[in-house]
């Protein structure tokens, strides 16, 4: 646990020499100055001294006609000494005592958390950019890009699923429901055709017994000799007559050729219709069951969430980014804004325990209180730079120097 008990920066950028002893009492250090004074190189100054400088993001380190430049960082636990020429770059990291670390840049390495997270640069960074540096706070008990891949894939498949149930249910709509008289299977005409042929050969038997009948009992008056021959065929003839079956209703054979083509088309119909039934009752089962695949999911993302140690309460993310008490964080008032990126910041920094803050003047009274106020409560120290005197309580900067 460590703040910043003094800085001294010397021909650093735009600063000549700069000693700043921050209120030990104090959680705000604000840094003032109207633009081109050399404010910012004092923040500038903290980064330098603790996480190092490279000739892509430090062109020019020194001050404009000087040879050297000097850094020296003191905090609670350390005291960090860089120097600065023109070939390069040393560095040297002592405890209070005098001891000299020599892995300088590995001990603060394990100091520090991400120094370089301005809070209000946090607000200004991508759904995307946010999301990770959230993520990289969060230990949570699933790979949310796994997660969110396999849901993606399950409500892809569930979406087709819906489109089939909707084209079915569509289809069962031309099918009516099955008359009660339309038989289980399709009229065989070839049946009928015999069955018609059938009875006219039997009803032309019948016919022409009774035929036989008449003539035979006109030649048994004609002819009484031939009573006895006559007499026999007689009886044979009556004796079939009165077994034969009931004449076959021909016309009612007719008329069901003729309505053979319309039955069977209702039942091809009718079978149509409960095949579409039955792939509906598939289709909309499995929709189900991928919708309770897709509950499940959003279930283990839940129970994650709310497993998950946050940087504060009410903070989470889904699929398009952070979110702060349920809606998307860019949707947030200013000061939630403000309050969950100092908590961001808190959370990176756990052993250095100061903030820096580039854009302090885009801060109105309110904000400014806020933020001296989390600070205080979580015992951080805060750099805070702003153009102009501020509130008429900071260091003011002019031309490389700190003003009387």
């Amino acid at each position: 646990m460590s703040k910043i008990i003094r800085l001294e920066s010397t021909n650093y950028k735009r600063l000549k020499a700069v000693e700043i002893v921050p209120d030990p009492d104090g959680s705000l250090v604000i840094v003032g100055g109207n633009n081109g004074q050399g404010k910012s190189s004092i923040l500038d100054s903290i980064t330098a001294a603790l996480g190092g400088v490279n000739a892509k993001t430090t062109p020019k380190p020194i001050r404009d006609g000087e040879e050297r430049a000097e850094i020296v960082l003191e905090t609670e636990d350390l005291v960090v000494t860089r120097r600065f020429t023109a070939s390069g770059s040393t560095l040297t990291v002592k405890s209070p005592d005098g001891a000299v670390y020599p892995k300088g840049q590995a001990k603060l390495d394990d100091m520090l958390g991400r120094l370089s997270l301005d809070p209000l640069a946090f607000t200004q960074l991508s759904d995307r950019d946010q999301l990770a540096t959230l993520l990289e706070l969060v230990e949570l008990p699933f790979d949310p890009d796994k997660l969110a891949a396999e849901r993606k894939e399950l409500f892809d498949r569930r979406t087709d699923a819906n489109r089939k149930v909707k084209e079915l249910t569509g289809r069962v709509a031309e099918y009516i429901s099955r008359p009660a008289d339309l038989p289980d299977e399709e009229v065989s005409v070839s049946a009928l055709v015999t069955a018609y042929r059938e009875g006219q050969e039997l009803n032309d038997r019948i016919a022409e017994a009774d035929r036989a009948v008449v003539a035979l009992q006109a030649r048994v008056e004609k002819l009484k000799a031939e009573l006895a021959v006559a007499q026999d065929a007689l009886d044979n003839a009556s004796d079939y007559s009165a077994k034969a079956p009931a004449p076959v209703d021909l016309e009612a054979i007719e008329r069901q050729v003729d309505n053979a083509e319309q039955i069977n088309a209702a039942v091809r119909h009718h079978k149509a219709g409960e095949k579409v039934r039955a792939d509906l009752v598939i289709a909309e089962r499995y929709a189900e069951d991928l919708t309770r695949n897709i509950e499940g999911i959003d279930k283990l993302n839940a129970d994650g969430l709310a497993a998950a140690v946050f940087p504060i309460d009410d903070l989470g993310f889904d699929d398009t980014g952070v979110t702060y008490r349920g809606v998307p964080f860019k949707q947030a008032s200013g000061a939630e804004q403000l309050r969950v990126s100092l908590a961001m910041a808190i959370a990176l920094n756990p052993k250095l325990r100061v903030i820096r803050i580039a854009d302090g003047s885009l801060l109105d009274s309110d904000n400014l209180a806020l933020v001296e106020s989390i600070a205080r409560e979580h015992d951080y120290q805060v750099w805070l730079e702003v153009v102009g005197e501020g509130d008429g309580r900071g260091i003011i900067i002019e031309d490389g120097e700190v003003k009387a």
